[in-house]
């Protein structure tokens, strides 16, 4: 049976950490973002969260509020080909989950949940993607207020909090992988 995982969560809850666990286990992971990465590439533009914003919009209004679940439905197809289990990393409206959940069986919701002061401190130290504290609370606002990720975190068929050690997090991981596999 082919399953999907979408992870859903705010900037620095730690999907990108979940889909590494699932990397670990030879599981592909599609990030919903790379998208944005390789736009922002091709314009030699610097990935800054101005210019993110900027992109993020432009391909939501022509392709709608679930632009990144269109944009990505043929490569998850195409992976489902030969993968029991695709993960969603970074997933965020409530109409990608509703776009995404028409149209493959089998599609599981995984809110990965740290506090926002968690989260902003993971966000300001990364290597990658960094922002700032101020860039953090303007992500979260727009997130919630612009792409409807609350009804899709409170809807989600499994929670991880994600405030412990990253141990902590790939035991709570597995059990999740062990429970969802057995159906």
């Amino acid at each position: 049976m082919k399953h999907i995982i979408a992870l859903v969560g705010l900037p620095g809850a730690g999907k990108s950490q979940a889909c590494n666990f699932f990397k670990q286990k030879n599981i592909l992971c599609i990030r919903f973002g790379e998208i944005t990465d390789e736009a922002l590439k091709l314009k030699k533009l610097p990935s800054t969260e101005e210019n993110e914003k900027a992109f993020r919009e432009s391909l939501r209004k022509e392709f709608g509020m679930a632009a990144f679940a269109v944009k990505n439905e043929s490569k998850i197809r195409e992976a489902l080909q030969t993968a029991g289990i695709v993960v969603l990393d970074g997933l965020r409206s409530w109409e990608e989950y509703i776009y995404l959940k028409e149209k493959f069986t089998n599609f599981y919701l995984l809110v990965i949940y740290a506090s926002p002061a968690i989260r902003h401190k993971r966000l300001k130290e990364r290597s990658v993607r960094s922002f700032s504290i101020e860039e953090a609370r303007s992500r979260d606002i727009a997130e919630v207020e612009n792409l409807h990720i609350a009804p899709t975190i409170a809807l989600a068929d499994y929670l991880i909090t994600n405030e412990s050690t990253l141990e902590d997090l790939n035991q709570q991981l597995e059990t999740f992988l062990q429970k969802i596999t057995k159906n």
